[in-house]
């Protein structure tokens, strides 16, 4: 059962955006400090990456847990209204972010998705470094193309 009207739930849903989210921001700033240039969220990239960066032919999907139907993890509860809804929108989710993941592959480009659960919580700050860590020797390290970072 929903505790918040549909009006007040209407305009909460009304505020979230897909881009220049808390986490994307905060692996951005990061990487830019560490001295890296990218594109933002370029409408001539399939799926819109989060970041990316042409000169080292990889992209970066950032994902919140929620919306991306994160399996196991904790921010990621299944709403108990309108149940039939959000089984298809996170299936339809689940199956872009394949489509979008399958594509980038097939092009030859370097993926990185980072889950919202792997800079979120206790000791945020340190676990935004650690992640930003694990991004650039991944960029510099170009053996290997795929990194999934998770909470």
């Amino acid at each position: 059962m929903d505790t918040l009207t549909p009006a007040s739930r209407h305009k909460n849903m009304s505020h979230i955006r897909s881009k220049d989210t808390k986490p994307e921001k905060l692996i951005r700033r990061a990487l830019f400090k560490a001295g890296f240039r990218y594109r933002i969220c370029d409408k001539r990239y399939p799926g819109k990456p989060d970041l990316i960066f042409p000169r080292y032919y990889a992209v970066i999907f950032i994902n919140g847990c929620f919306w991306h139907a994160h399996d196991g993890c904790q921010y990621f509860v299944f709403p108990k209204s309108n149940q039939s809804f959000w089984r298809k929108k996170f299936t339809r989710n689940k199956e872009r972010d394949a489509e979008n993941l399958k594509y980038y592959q097939e092009q030859c480009w370097r993926i990185c998705v980072v889950w919202e659960c792997a800079i979120r919580g206790k000791n945020s700050r340190r676990r935004i470094e650690k992640v930003t860590e694990q991004i650039i020797q991944w960029l510099e390290e170009p053996e290997e193309a795929f990194l999934e970072i998770r909470g």
